[in-house]
């Protein structure tokens, strides 16, 4: 179900859309996460908000410039607000009781993300989490959602699983490819958590172990093979 709940805060796009963003809103409800996204002193908003219950509420046109990412990069893009669409989805998060996503939400999401994923051209490798584009920042969408389920159906990229090598990176090697697979790594600390987070969510210590070391290098092979 689509609602509309339009939001004064965007503007004009300077980049096309190639990316799509997945947050939690890391509030006590939907109420308290849509009276700030639609506050224009707040000057945060998304492009939909996915509320427990599956319903899904439009916030901003895709056409138009949702302000969800704040200081960000991906893949060398660093207004990622003009390249991408954002997606809120209500979960309370770390601070505040974070718990599992529900299968109402994620069920909403998926044909969503389906749709916005094909009306632009986006590659599964350009749907990622917030923590992903600003790891020095973000936690979210976080360790516990669901990301196999949308790896499942060629909706993001999927923790590969399959006939893994070791190529014996040292630490400043893995950085190097981590940056070349996309994300920030100006602190290194947070960079690999957030990696650990998005791909290898049982155990983020950030620590550069072997099974990051061969995880990374599947990721930057043509063609992952995992949970997807």
């Amino acid at each position: 179900m689509m609602i509309d709940t339009p939001s004064p805060n965007f503007n004009a796009r300077k980049l096309r859309v190639s990316m799509i963003v997945l947050h939690y809103t890391g509030m006590v409800d939907a109420a308290a996460a849509l009276d700030r996204l639609c506050d224009p002193v707040a000057e945060v908003s998304a492009h939909y908000l996915i509320d427990e219950d599956g319903r899904i509420h439009r916030l901003v046109a895709e056409d138009k410039r949702a302000w969800h990412a704040g200081r960000a990069r991906w893949r060398g893009i660093e207004d990622v607000n003009s390249a991408s669409i954002g997606i809120e989805i209500v979960n309370p998060g770390h601070e505040l009781g974070y718990r599992p996503f529900s299968d109402e939400q994620i069920d909403a999401l998926i044909p969503l993300v389906s749709e916005i994923k094909e009306r632009h051209g986006i590659t599964r490798g350009n749907v990622v989490g917030h923590s992903d584009i600003a790891p020095m920042r973000k936690q979210d969408p976080g360790e516990l959602f669901p990301w196999s389920r949308l790896a499942r159906l060629r909706l993001a990229l999927p923790r590969p699983t399959k006939n893994l090598m070791d190529p014996g990176w040292t630490d400043a090697g893995f950085l190097i490819a981590l940056e070349r697979f996309g994300y920030d790594v100006s602190d290194k600390l947070a960079a690999v958590v957030a990696f650990q987070r998005r791909y290898r969510p049982e155990l983020i210590d950030g620590t550069i172990d072997g099974e990051c070391r061969c995880i990374l290098l599947a990721l930057l092979l043509p063609k992952p093979q995992g949970d997807g």
